[in-house]
């Protein structure tokens, strides 16, 4: 489980946007640009090129 800390700092690094955390998929969603940021070892992998597309 991520930081609250950690969690109100970081934002979409392809549109700076809010992020939604998903604890129980362990990921992060931009829902505004439809990527899902995965989280490995309770780091969150902020890549763009590492992201996958949000599926519906």
């Amino acid at each position: 489980m991520l930081d609250k800390t950690l969690l109100d700092v970081l934002a979409c690094p392809k549109c700076k946007g809010t992020l939604e955390y998903k604890p129980d998929q362990n990921e992060l969603r931009c829902v505004a640009c439809r990527l899902v940021y995965h989280i490995k070892d309770d780091i969150p992998i902020m890549l763009i090129d590492q992201a996958t597309e949000l599926k519906d």
